[in-house]
């Protein structure tokens, strides 16, 4: 069983810099950040492994987001940097056994998410 909890959130304004946590107990799974625009699907942002030596993006967010992990601490951070308002969405950390994925559906277990609103 693993558990997520994700902080860090909050409203900003355009072009500002933010950085989520997402502190997971349990056993070290791959970690992956998703978000949720409202009236839109959940979509995956970026991933990192268990041991946090390999990240990967969606390609709409390279260059913006940069995923780490702080292995000692089971921590997951995304930093986002010039935020846009499109930025906007509930964002949730979530948990798989399986490496390298993208698909929400892979994903067993989840944080309740935490909204980032950024005004223009």
């Amino acid at each position: 069983q693993v558990h997520l909890v994700e902080s860090g959130g909050g409203l900003v304004q355009a072009g500002d810099s933010l950085r989520l946590s997402c502190v997971a107990s349990g056993r070290a799974y791959h970690v992956g950040w998703f978000r949720q625009a409202p009236d839109k699907e959940r979509e995956f942002v970026a991933g990192i492994t268990s041991t946090g030596s390999q990240p990967f993006y969606s390609d709409s967010v390279k260059g913006r987001f940069a995923i780490s992990r702080d292995t000692p601490k089971n921590t997951i951070f995304l930093q986002i940097d010039s935020l846009k308002p499109e930025d906007t969405a509930i964002y949730s950390c979530a948990a798989t056994k399986m490496k390298w994925k993208n698909n929400r559906h892979l994903y067993d277990y989840w944080g309740q998410g935490i909204q980032v609103t950024v005004s223009s």
